[in-house]
């Protein structure tokens, strides 16, 4: 996936909620917590971002998102690539985090793998019919 892609589905409120249910029923809990610490250390992280950046408007539609994603997930792309979150080491690897916590099958196979150094971010995008290909992107 590339790094917005894993940012965005580690947000997904979808993606919260079978942590949010296990919470709620006492069912791991300790790895129900490691999951929600890594969902709140990402949403506070890109929300300090955003502020630092002058965007507390956009911090409103990370809130949104949870809500609403299908119908925020556009805007919300937008802004998290105008502050760099699609570069910043310390937002993606908070999202593999969470990612997986909450999809270890699918972290196991590899789905989640961004690799960032040098301005370089490398990753294996895959979809449901299986892997695409790999993705090398150069940023200046």
């Amino acid at each position: 996936m590339d790094p917005i892609t894993i940012i965005l589905t580690a947000l997904a409120s979808d993606a919260a909620k079978p942590v949010l249910s296990a919470l709620v029923e006492g069912v791991a809990k300790p790895a129900g917590d490691v999951a929600q610490d890594a969902y709140n250390g990402l949403k506070a992280l890109i929300k300090r971002k955003f502020e630092s950046q002058g965007k507390s408007d956009s911090a409103t539609i990370l809130d949104k998102y949870e809500q609403k994603p299908e119908k925020t997930k556009a805007l919300l792309e937008d802004e998290l690539i105008e502050i760099g979150a699609d570069k910043d080491e310390e937002i993606i690897k908070l999202a593999q985090k969470l990612l997986e916590q909450l999809k270890p099958q699918e972290a196991a196979e590899g789905k989640f793998s961004v690799q960032i150094s040098g301005g370089k971010v490398q990753g294996n995008i895959q979809g449901n019919q299986g892997n695409i290909g790999n993705i090398n992107q150069t940023f200046n």
